[in-house]
């Protein structure tokens, strides 16, 4: 009888049990993501990383964009997050989007990102902040058309390994989102007028999807005979 008590709460628990009128639950705490990633230098794995801002055009829709180059580098501490640190460089040239009508990746280089007077844009971590088990909130200084402020970031740890015979090298997984406002770094083209949505956003969001190598792995021994 015992036991199928203990099955019933468990599967009304997996369920989700009605809350009681009045009274509100608790969203359940969120377990830590499982990982051996060792501390050390990591490197960007380009083949699975994405870098995607968001605008919104007429506020009819989240106009979205790519760089295709850009690189980063990671000094890892798993034990103490805050030691951690974060480098990013992107080539605003490199910026991609669907089906962009002719000329509009020019307009977008040269009159958004003015990539031949500012051929680098950089983002560089100042402070590393664990809100979570798996999440963290990283502020940096982005510097973007020579005008560099601080922005945050909002990141999570998806995991990460030691290495293993296929991946002889430690690899880790993160995924982090922010949004900051183009016009303090000068970037005052295509702003609607006030009171308006006739113009692309002043609010950029950005998404990035990420995996880095980290130190090499080493093989356990053969057990001795």
């Amino acid at each position: 009888m015992r036991r199928s008590i203990l099955l019933l709460a468990f599967t009304l628990a997996a369920c989700g049990a009605p809350n009681t009128p009045g009274t509100s639950e608790a969203p359940p705490a969120e377990a830590p993501v499982e990982h051996t990633a060792p501390a050390g230098a990591y490197t960007l794995d380009k083949a699975h990383s994405s870098l995607i801002v968001r605008m919104s055009h007429l506020g009819y829709s989240q106009f979205t964009a790519r760089f295709e180059t850009w690189d980063a580098t990671m000094n890892l501490d798993p034990a103490n997050p805050e030691n951690s640190n974060i480098n990013v460089t992107i080539d605003p040239r490199s910026i991609a989007s669907d089906n962009p009508p002719t000329g509009f990746i020019d307009i977008m280089r040269n009159d958004f990102l003015k990539a031949r007077e500012f051929p680098q844009v950089t983002f560089r971590s100042t402070a590393i902040e664990q809100t979570g088990p798996n999440t963290a909130r990283v502020t940096g200084d982005l510097t973007l058309l020579g005008v560099t402020h601080p922005v945050t970031l909002e990141a999570r740890f998806n995991g990460g390994y030691e290495g293993m015979q296929l991946d002889p090298h430690a690899r880790v997984g993160l995924s982090a989102h922010g949004t900051f406002n183009r016009s303090e770094f000068g970037m005052a083209y295509g702003i609607p007028p006030e009171g308006t949505n006739m113009g692309v956003g002043d609010a950029v969001e950005v998404i990035i999807e990420t995996e880095f190598s980290g130190p090499a792995w080493t093989a356990p021994s053969a057990p001795t005979p």
